[in-house]
This record gives C-alpha cells, sequence and structure tokens, in this order.
C-alpha cells in the first residue's frame, strides 16, 4: 500500500485538495477532522483540563481556545501535547483499517507533516501551494481572522517554498478546482505507472 502524506500552509488549498482524492476513490484520512472530533468528544475533557473555561458541555469552544494559546508558545506546546498523540492514534487506526481492506493507496491529511517529521513515516509528499497574495487573500475571509493572526500563524509553520522543494508533488491551486482536479488525477495515474513497475520508484 502506498501512503501519501499531504500537506500545504493556511490558505494554500489543502483541505480542497484532500476533497479532491477523496472524489477520486482514494481514502483519505483527515487530521483536522479528528482534531474536531477530539474537541466534540469525550476528549475535551482533556482539553478543559489544560486549559480551564475553554469548554462546555463536553465541546471546546475553538475560539477561546485559539485567544489562549495564540502568540503564547508555552500553552502552544501544553495543547499539541494533548492534540498530537489523539491525532496520531487516529491516523493509525486509519492505516490499519484500510490495510485490512486492502487498498492500494491511502492519503494522509497533515496539516504540518514536514513540522512533526511525518514525512519519515509515508512513500510521497504532496503539498498544496499558492501565491502567497492569494493564500492572505482566502485566509483574511475567515471569520475572526486578522493579518496579525494570519502572520502568527506563518510563523509556526514550514516555510512554502521549503515545503514545495522537499515534496515530491506539488499541486497548484491558484487556478480552480478543475485544474486542481486534473492534477490530482495526474499524481494518480503516475502512481497506479509506479505500482505496475513501469516508472521506478520515489525519489
Amino acid at each position: 500500500m502506498v501512503i501519501l502524506g499531504l500537506t500545504g500552509s493556511i490558505g494554500m488549498g489543502k483541505t480542497t485538495t484532500a476533497r479532491l482524492f477523496a472524489e477520486a476513490g482514494v481514502a483519505v484520512h483527515d487530521s483536522d477532522a479528528a482534531v474536531h472530533e477530539l474537541y466534540a468528544g469525550p476528549g475535551s475533557q482533556h482539553i478543559e483540563a489544560e486549559f480551564p473555561g475553554t469548554a462546555c458541555d463536553g465541546h471546546v469552544d475553538r475560539r477561546i481556545l485559539s485567544q489562549r494559546v495564540l502568540g503564547n508558545d508555552h500553552a502552544m506546546r501544553r495543547l499539541e501535547s494533548v492534540v498530537h498523540p489523539y491525532v496520531a492514534q487516529h491516523r493509525e487506526a486509519f492505516i490499519v483499517t484500510a490495510q485490512a481492506r486492502g487498498d492500494k493507496l491511502i492519503v494522509l491529511d497533515v496539516p504540518l507533516l514536514f513540522e512533526i517529521s511525518g514525512e519519515r513515516n509515508v512513500d510521497a509528499v504532496i503539498v498544496a501551494s499558492a501565491p502567497k497574495s492569494l493564500q492572505k487573500s482566502r485566509v483574511l475571509m475567515r471569520p475572526g481572522m486578522t493579518a496579525e493572526k494570519f502572520e502568527a500563524l506563518l510563523a509556526k509553520q514550514t516555510p512554502d517554498v521549503d515545503k514545495r522543494r522537499r515534496a515530491h508533488y506539488v499541486i497548484d491551486t491558484a487556478h480552480g478546482i478543475s485544474d486542481a482536479r486534473r492534477q490530482v488525477m495526474d499524481i494518480l495515474k503516475s502512481i497506479a505507472h509506479m505500482q505496475q513497475g513501469r516508472e521506478g520508484r520515489f525519489q
């Protein structure tokens, strides 16, 4: 089974790209969805224990939590100490299930793939990317987002130029869904050829 790691900085179109892989019939593990599950389920009590007042009725208020951790490295590390192990376990369970099904290919959507050295655990890396001006305009359209918050988030992430340099495949998301879908299909065709022994291995 080929395991692809999909990543991309905030506002680069990673989530949409993941949906395109799913549309093509590929099983995709969504790290963001795993975090939502943590925040909305019994795991929210662990967040509340670390950050009292951030959860109510078994749900974490992401707005309040963001206010508590953004710009505070110590608080962010405390949050990551809860979130990262949970997501890793969720991901491993997904991989085991996919192997049992006999899947030939899966995609792991991991926002901080390089930041957690996750590239070591996949066969190839795909990076969703776009010009910074487009990235910024996308992000600033999000409710509650500011330019300062955007820059603070970027500072926590590996620069896009480095991600692209380290990727096996780069999907340019600047030209619409149809163009991105074509790029996804090209990648799937390329990997299918590799699996059939026609083109060698990932470099």
